[in-house]
């Protein structure tokens, strides 16, 4: 009998984790403490297996223990952290060519549940009202952390946007020149 069960689990546990992983990286931000998290999640999942009545439901009931790990773990590391004014050490100098901000930097500047519902809301794409549930708060909440979410790595990503935008102009209008000067100035055949 436990074999069965084990056998099940470890199917549907192969099935869902790069699922997880990949949810759980988005949430953290960082590649190692993502498998930490989702085999914490599994593990808490597989103590419940027995008791999950609908094996339907269970990549939900994943998904929901994987945040509320997230969330927990979140809450218990801040209050160990020390914040200051000062960084420890200056980081080294990223490249001019190469984007200074990327999504995961700016969703690690998300405060815990506001990243959570960013991530539940366009990585995992719930509805409000799925992630409402998953979270533990009313749809309006979920709603304005959305958007103030959204707001915020606006802000976080324009430089790095504007960057790619200058670039992608100036490569387009490089090759419409070089277009002119292959195929000659006028399009007389078109009348333009």
């Amino acid at each position: 009998m436990a074999s069965a069960v084990d056998a099940e689990f470890t199917s549907f546990a192969q099935a869902v984790s790069s699922r997880l992983l990949g949810t759980a990286y988005l949430l953290c931000g960082d590649w190692h403490t993502a498998e930490d998290l989702t085999q914490t999640a599994l593990a808490k999942v597989y103590v419940s297996w027995p008791r999950i009545s609908s094996k339907d439901a269970a990549p939900a009931y994943a998904r929901r223990t994987l945040l509320n790990s997230y969330l927990a773990d979140r809450h218990r590391k801040r209050w160990r952290e020390v914040l200051t004014s000062e960084l420890p050490e200056i980081p080294a100098a990223a490249p001019d060519s190469e984007m200074k901000l990327t999504l995961t930097d700016a969703l690690a500047m998300l405060p815990p549940r506001a990243r959570a519902i960013v991530v539940l809301r366009y990585w995992e794409d719930m509805s409000v009202e799925q992630v409402a549930v998953l979270v533990g708060c009313s749809v309006g909440n979920v709603k304005s952390q959305s958007a103030r979410g959204l707001d915020k790595l606006r802000q976080l990503l324009a430089p790095a946007l504007e960057d790619a935008d200058s670039l992608a102009t100036t490569v387009s209008a490089e090759a419409h020149e070089s277009g002119k000067e292959r195929y000659g100035r006028g399009n007389a055949h078109r009348g333009v």
